[in-house]
């Protein structure tokens, strides 16, 4: 008999738990219950963002009710936003009492001084929707939300009730077509001029330092005043242009009224659009929606970042991770090279490459600090002392700067870039490099028209890495460049065109300027999720960019050799 025949066999499934576990397949199990955790959190993150992001331009409906105080009602018009329940201790501690609550958005922050505002349940009644509710989106003071009353051209009233919206409705396009051509005057011909004019002042006082000019520096001096004298007719000629159109627009006003029957007299020149949401059809919603959209891509940022668009802060973002790609590039590629082509491999190496592998680890901060000095303070205080002296005291590159930021953070990231090289690298079959080199190829040829070529999509996968990374940082370029709010584009029609020694305006530093430093929270935290979506947006769009071109050039050198 076998002395083993009486010992039980534990299985898992058809499998013993002993060859279970000997196999390893329960780290399989553990890898992959890991992965789908994983995945469900970014999932489920993705969906929060989208969620509250994706419908901050939906044209709610509006809601009126009587708010019931004592004795005393009041009317309130706004959008119903949520429910909660506060608790609240009963008197002599006898319990805790639940009382339903309703957040509205009331607007009308010129006049309620907040946007949102909780009312008890209890004290609400006689809620309706009506249809002529008219909603404002303004300039400045947040949106309105009442009843229009009238319209008037230079106080005079033109036309009431139905015919005042029709009449809203036809002018405000004219007038915001006035106010951005007045805004166009003034940002980029008056601005030219403005530029202009700096640009000759500094020639002008550089000129008037020689204590004993030569003739031809006295006729220089004589030009630059008449040349001067002309720019600042040009330009107050251009400012006189501008206002004229303001104040034509100007003439146009409209008469509203809040649910309470306080009055408020509104220049179409604060409107920047104007609905009825309880009067809009399903298609007029989307038609809206998409305008919206489209305003929030592409225009300025008003009231502290809270209102308006992020086209800057776009800009911004696109083209301070292209210069970092640029950057971060030749220098990782050629470090990895050096490493695993040329370097003898011994201690010192593996030293650097443990160091390389432990940058990846240091806080962002720290590089944000080291551009300060280094970039901003070292080399752009040094160019400024070489090539900007007739600035000084105001730095030109001593200063933060797109270019500063985007060299900080190719600093970040190139640690990705000669890891993800040396692995490619590394991948190149020993037998191409053998043939190469039998064939009579230096080693260098060898690199450049065999090992380099096969290697660039394994580059490039470390260049997406860096990107996905870099664009996403916040905390260097806070230090570095990224600024509230940028009044210049680092590139425009000025010459030389691309101005590295600009600030700018980030998507990252938007959604924590706006979600962190704003004073109305409440307002904000829509735009803080649209503003999050659009950053991924943008981030999966270059990703894209750069996977697609991956693909191809993978597609164009792989041979039976490289498969």
């Amino acid at each position: 008999m076998n002395p083993d025949s009486n010992k039980k066999i534990i299985q898992t499934g058809s499998l013993p738990v002993g060859k279970f576990f000997g196999r390893g397949e329960h780290w399989l199990w553990l890898t992959g219950a890991c992965l789908s955790v994983a995945l469900i959190m970014i999932v489920g993150l993705l969906f929060v963002i989208v969620s509250n992001g994706a419908g901050f331009f939906w044209p709610k409906d509006l809601t009126e009710f009587t708010l019931k105080d004592g004795e005393s009602t009041q009317k309130v018009m706004g959008i119903l936003m949520a429910h909660d329940t506060l608790r609240e201790e009963i008197p002599e501690g006898k319990g805790i009492r639940l009382i339903p609550e309703t957040q509205f958005r009331v607007g009308n922050r010129d006049i309620y001084a907040a946007d949102f505002v909780w009312y008890r349940d209890e004290n609400i009644s006689g809620i309706m929707k009506p249809k002529l509710g008219v909603a404002l989106e303004r300039m400045e003071y947040g949106n309105f939300y009442g009843f229009m009353e009238s319209f008037k051209i230079n106080d005079d009233v033109i036309a009431t009730g139905g015919q005042a919206w029709e009449r809203l409705l036809k002018e405000l396009p004219l007038v915001n077509r006035k106010r951005k051509a007045a805004e166009a005057i003034k940002e980029h011909e008056i601005g030219e001029i403005s530029h202009e004019i700096k640009e000759a002042t500094i020639q002008l006082n550089k000129l008037k330092r020689n204590t004993h000019p030569t003739a031809e520096q006295v006729s220089k001096i004589e030009e630059y005043n008449q040349f001067m004298v002309a720019k600042n007719e040009e330009f107050q000629t251009l400012k006189d242009k501008a206002q004229k159109i303001l104040d034509e627009a100007d003439d146009y006003s409209g008469v509203f009224k809040t649910a309470d029957g306080r009055e408020k007299v509104i220049p179409l020149l604060n409107i920047v659009e104007a609905w009825q949401p309880n009067n809009m059809s399903v298609f007029e919603k989307c038609i809206f929606y998409v305008r919206q959209v489209w305003g929030f891509i592409f225009d300025d940022p008003r009231e502290s970042n809270q209102e308006g668009g992020v086209f800057p802060a776009i800009f911004g973002t696109v083209v301070m991770t292209v210069l970092m790609s640029l950057a971060v590039t030749p220098f990782g590629v050629l470090a990895a090279f050096y490493l695993r082509e040329y370097a003898s491999q011994g201690p010192f190496v593996r030293a650097v490459r443990i160091a390389i592998n432990n940058l990846a680890g240091v806080p962002s901060i720290v590089f944000g600090v080291f551009g300060l000095g280094f970039f901003v303070y070292f080399v752009g205080g040094t160019m400024d002392q070489l090539f900007f002296s007739d600035y000084l005291p105001t730095p030109t590159f001593g200063t933060g700067g797109i270019l500063w930021a985007s060299l900080t953070l190719a600093l970040l990231t190139v640690p990705v870039v000669i890891v993800a090289t040396e692995e490619s690298i590394a991948a190149v079959p020993r037998g191409a490099r053998e043939g190469s080199l039998a064939l009579g190829a230096s080693k260098f040829q060898t690199i450049c028209r065999v090992v380099l070529p096969a290697s660039v999509p394994g580059i490039l996968t470390g260049i997406i890495l860096s990107m996905a990374r870099g664009a996403g940082e916040v905390a260097p370029l806070m230090i570095t460049g990224v600024v509230k709010l940028a009044p210049e584009l680092p590139v425009d029609l000025t010459f030389p065109f691309f101005h590295l020694d600009r600030k700018f305006m980030h998507l990252g530093f938007h959604i924590f300027d706006v979600g962190f430093q704003s004073p109305n929270v409440e307002a904000s935290k829509p735009m803080v999720y649209t503003t999050t979506l659009l950053l991924i947006l943008i981030i999966i769009g270059l990703n894209i960019v750069a996977i697609r071109l991956r693909d191809k050039i993978r597609k164009k050198y792989q041979t039976g050799a490289f498969a």
